[in-house]
């Protein structure tokens, strides 16, 4: 395979600390030899481990980006052991643009691994990470939020995975980033997301969603950002031990635990976030806005569980995901 297009302006092995940029060529009608300029942040204190924390794969996730814009701004050199990388806007068009993907080219990040060197703009962002930036790493954090269309209660996540000690591995990071939960996921589309390939080459993964509806909260923020030092601690990559924190144990088992609209309409639910609903107990009605003294269609829990995830704007379009439930462990 050919070499990426992207360059990067700091050197990965130098100690200090570093901001520079990914810098992609990019032509076009305002720029003929153009580049997106994606930003990175590179702290290095001799050898040890390294750590690669990212924000805004989706554009309108802010809580990971303004966590770590934050911690580029404050992590000196002296204060780690090891190395971190950061690049809190992994989809930098898309985080500029406010939206969920770039509006170059409609690429989804998360949707493009392990990306191509010849593909879209999106798949030469995502090559770059498979083939450089997750290879430098032993451990990988993630940080994302509902974004626009969705609200969810604030959790880390790994995955079950074939490898067991690296099951293992990950689930105890994601347990120490100190989310009021941790969750065992089954993912949507598993094959394309970064989570995948990080995996893929045997990486400690941590992945996170923190709250939602295109905005940040103070409680949201703080806690990717307290989540982000606990990691590193537990890494050993920062002095000292993770602060503790009580987290419940939940899982999404498969598929059958998003549910998405069948009707296109008015969305009102019967159960808040953070709920438990029994299986059979109506969850969710869409009225009709083509027509007035239609039934509105009911939507029932499939299983018993708990309302971890929902939509945000109540207009909701067929195959719209509206609602996530969550299993106790």
């Amino acid at each position: 395979m050919q070499d990426s297009p992207i360059t990067a302006t700091v050197d990965f092995h130098r100690d200090g600390v570093q901001h520079g940029f990914l810098k992609l060529p990019h032509s076009h009608d305002d720029s003929a030899w153009g580049s997106l300029m994606i930003p990175i942040t590179v702290a290095r204190n001799g050898d040890g481990p390294t750590a690669l924390l990212t924000g805004g794969n989706h554009g309108d996730e802010y809580e990971g980006i303004t966590a770590l814009l934050k911690l580029a701004g404050r992590l000196r050199a002296e204060d780690i052991t090891g190395r971190v990388i950061i690049v809190p806007m992994m989809n930098h068009p898309a985080a500029l643009n406010g939206s969920r993907t770039s509006p170059i080219d409609k690429g989804n990040l998360n949707r493009a691994f392990p990306g191509s060197p010849t593909g879209t703009l999106t798949q030469r962002i995502a090559d770059y990470f498979t083939r450089y930036l997750v290879p430098l790493c032993d451990l990988a954090v993630d940080i994302h939020s509902g974004g626009r269309t969705l609200d969810l209660l604030p959790f880390a996540a790994t995955h079950r995975l074939a490898d067991a000690e690296l099951a293992r591995r990950c689930l105890e990071g994601a347990r120490a980033f100190g989310a009021p939960n941790t969750l065992l996921m089954a993912e949507l589309e598993g094959d394309a997301l970064y989570d995948t390939v990080v995996e893929a080459q045997g990486k400690v993964f941590i992945s996170t969603e923190l709250g939602g509806g295109g905005t940040t909260t103070p409680e949201t923020v703080a806690l990717a950002e307290q989540g982000v030092d606990n990691v590193l601690r537990w890494a050993g990559i920062l002095p000292g031990a993770a602060r503790s924190a009580t987290t419940r144990m939940l899982e999404i088992p498969d598929s059958a635990h998003y549910l998405q609209s069948e009707h296109a309409g008015l969305l009102e639910f019967a159960v808040n976030l953070g709920e438990p609903v029994k299986a059979g107990a109506v969850m969710a009605r869409v009225y009709s806005m083509e027509r007035t003294g239609a039934e509105p269609a009911e939507y029932r829990a499939p299983v018993d569980g708990l309302l971890i995830g929902r939509r945000h704007p109540a207009k909701v379009a067929m195959g719209d995901t509206f609602a996530v439930l969550a299993v106790p462990l």
